[in-house]
């Protein structure tokens, strides 16, 4: 019993710093955009005023590929997992984003969007829209 006792006695003594001075691992938050303007400068409009529904959506584009010239009428933002995307006003106005790359679209303005990489592009987006409305118009 006397010796159990110190045997207990020991490994308390042993495990009980390891246990203080262990470094406990923490969240790590990284903000990867925090905006109020859109990648081409304009200021982001004011949000929808309906009943709000966010969509996220992950997108895969192949080679070459081009989206039909459209517009957002709600903000919209993402993030480039794979690949290239260009995307271009139709002022000619353009930016290429790359894999690890964030985006925040511009909003009722025309553009279009084209995979101008050589592997497919995927990239997830953020829409903040409104129920009942589309996420994007063609022209």
């Amino acid at each position: 019993m006397y010796t159990y006792r110190i045997i207990k006695l020991v490994l308390l003594i042993i495990i009980l710093p390891v246990g203080l001075f262990a470094q406990e691992e923490t969240v790590k938050v990284e903000v990867l955009s925090k905006t109020s303007s859109s990648w081409d400068g304009a200021e982001i409009e004011a949000y929808p005023s309906g009943k709000p529904e966010i969509t996220i959506s992950r997108i895969t584009m192949p080679v070459g590929f081009e989206l039909p010239v459209h517009k957002h009428t709600t903000p919209l933002g993402g993030m480039i997992l794979e690949g290239e995307l260009t995307v271009t006003k139709e002022n000619g106005e353009s930016k290429v984003f790359k894999a690890g790359d964030p985006i925040v679209e511009v909003m009722n303005t025309w553009h279009a969007g084209k995979n101008t990489g050589e592997v497919p592009t995927v990239l997830i987006a953020f829409y903040i829209g409104e129920q009942d409305t589309p996420l994007s118009i063609n022209q």
